[in-house]
């Protein structure tokens, strides 16, 4: 079973206006402590995603497990170390079958159906959420809240990554919920190399 580090910092490309920025902040994440980055990248621009992508890779990937969201042919192509997919992408063991068995794959769910259907799955971790209300996705699910964290936590002993409007301030209830690591997005947003410092101490 793997391992997931407690702190999982999604970087979203909407965010940045060149891939120089992009990549400059995840640099600050690595040196604030970070071993894993998620590139999400949603606008469908295959050749910026390809561009930026590589660029991760070639600057911070000897170093740093970089995880692609939903593609898992640019995954492979960009040379990145796994998949993040969601409920209305390739199933689970469709993107297995692109990555083969040495990458990582990880499944987003939002209700208790979902977590026990991914369970079945070959998916190395799953995500949960949106723990919080969250401004990140236009069209977020219904909120799980902590409690529905603890349900969840007992449906798998896949490890379990928390999403959705986590913070400094509520990040340490999400692991005593039964998390195994968080994911965040705003939260790194400003000063990444201070945040992600700063959610390291609260984390551990």
């Amino acid at each position: 079973m793997i391992s997931v580090p407690l702190l999982y910092p999604v970087v979203d490309a909407s965010c940045f206006s060149t891939t120089g920025d992009l990549v400059a902040f995840a640099g600050e994440l690595i040196a604030g402590g970070c071993t894993l980055l998620q590139y999400r990248n949603k606008s469908g621009n295959v050749r910026v995603m390809l561009e930026q992508a590589r660029e991760l890779k070639r600057r911070v990937g000897r170093t740093t497990m970089l995880i692609m969201n939903d593609r898992a042919d640019l995954c492979l192509v960009a040379g990145f170390d796994g998949v993040h997919g969601g409920q209305d992408d390739l199933s689970p063991e469709s993107v297995r079958g692109i990555i083969g068995p040495d990458r990582w794959l990880g499944v987003s769910t939002h209700n208790p159906e979902q977590v026990r259907e991914a369970n079945r799955t070959s998916a190395d971790y799953l995500a949960i959420g949106p723990v919080f209300s969250t401004s990140s996705k236009q069209r977020p699910d219904p909120v799980v809240g902590l409690e529905g964290l603890r349900r969840m936590r007992q449906l798998t002993r896949k490890p379990l990554v928390a999403i959705g409007g986590i913070t400094r301030r509520n990040a340490a209830s999400v692991i005593e919920a039964g998390a195994d690591s968080v994911a965040v997005i705003s939260d790194l947003s400003r000063d990444p190399r201070k945040s992600a410092e700063e959610f390291f101490r609260v984390l551990r």
